[in-house]
């Protein structure tokens, strides 16, 4: 297990594999697929309950400041990204299918991490600070930016988000969000105690969300729709993608002339992209039956942004 940690593999990569071959191998069916369905619906309001309880305002106002940096990683996030993901899905929309090119390009809208990029920047001997405001701000806008992202590139393909899935929305992510919010005077002191109580209601709803997504789609049979040749490109075009913005990312940072401590800022938070944001909303804008290869390529470059990450932060770190 030591030997995986250190190339970036640990317990919780482990069960995200082995959840995805769960709902692969056996799928929840019938009143237990909704009894699942229930559960993971609130988990997942739960979750961002506790995401609005503890992010501090304070650090998002404090992190401003820094404009420069601030504003290359969220031009990165929300406008470098979708310009990739579009040029991506031009050239190899065709070979990929419909369901996995909208999985691209709905990868391309997520807000970053925020526990992966701080936890990098902070190995690499970065900014920190400015990353627990670069992080939270964007996933702070990125819960009502995104959706509405998702729902100009489905206007675009012909389609469009229903009125359902925005009321699911708001009431699944948003609000208990702000209530979060709200209550954080009282209650965040508490969360901030428990970073257990957190952890175990974030990994818990991202495993339960990946095994009902990847279930449903393997019992509507979507699975067998994707040819194999398609998952492959799939796991090309995300690896591509992802050495595009990591590239982009540090060119960015020596044109700029910015610090070694603001440039791992811009490089962890403007090239990773929230699995833990992303499947929530997913679960809320896609179809239940064709979430699962929806989702697949924030999957595959979520586990690849961590593996590859963990890499360079150590190395970063050795050279400081």
């Amino acid at each position: 297990m030591n030997a995986l940690k250190r190339i970036g593999i640990d317990t919780y990569m482990l069960l995200l594999v082995g959840t995805v071959l769960l709902g692969l191998i056996l799928p929840a069916r019938g009143i237990a697929a909704e009894a699942l369905r229930g559960v993971t619906f609130w988990a997942v309001t739960l979750l961002f309950f506790l995401y609005g309880a503890k992010l501090d305002p304070a650090s998002v106002r404090a992190g401003l400041l820094n404009w420069r940096l601030q504003g290359l990683t969220f031009a990165a996030t929300y406008l470098l990204f979708p310009v990739l993901g579009l040029i991506l899905a031009a050239v190899f929309g065709g070979v990929l299918g419909p369901q996995l090119t909208l999985g691209l390009l709905f990868l391309c809208v997520l807000p970053s991490t925020v526990q992966s990029s701080i936890a990098f920047t902070s190995i690499a001997g970065g900014n920190v600070p400015a990353a627990i405001c670069a992080a939270s701000l964007s996933n702070l806008i990125g819960v009502a930016l995104t959706p509405l992202l998702v729902a100009q590139l489905l206007h675009q393909d012909g389609g469009g988000i229903s009125l359902d899935a925005i009321e699911k929305i708001a009431l699944q992510i948003l609000l208990p969000f702000i209530l979060g919010q709200i209550l954080r005077p009282w209650i965040g002191g508490f969360v901030q105690r428990h970073k257990l109580l957190t952890m175990v209601v974030d990994r818990g709803s991202i495993l339960l969300i990946v095994y009902s997504a990847f279930g449903a789609g393997t019992v509507a049979g979507i699975w067998s729709a994707i040819p194999a040749p398609s998952l492959i490109l799939c796991l090309a075009v995300v690896t591509l993608l992802l050495a595009l913005a990591m590239g982009i990312m540090v060119a960015s940072g020596r044109i700029t002339h910015m610090p070694h401590q603001d440039r791992a800022v811009l490089f962890f938070c403007g090239s990773t992209k929230s699995l833990a944001s992303g499947l929530p909303i997913a679960t809320a804008i896609f179809p239940a039956a064709t979430v699962g290869a929806t989702v697949l390529p924030v999957m595959i470059y979520h586990m690849t942004q961590l593996l590859v990450c963990s890499a360079i932060a150590q190395r970063m770190a050795r050279r400081t």
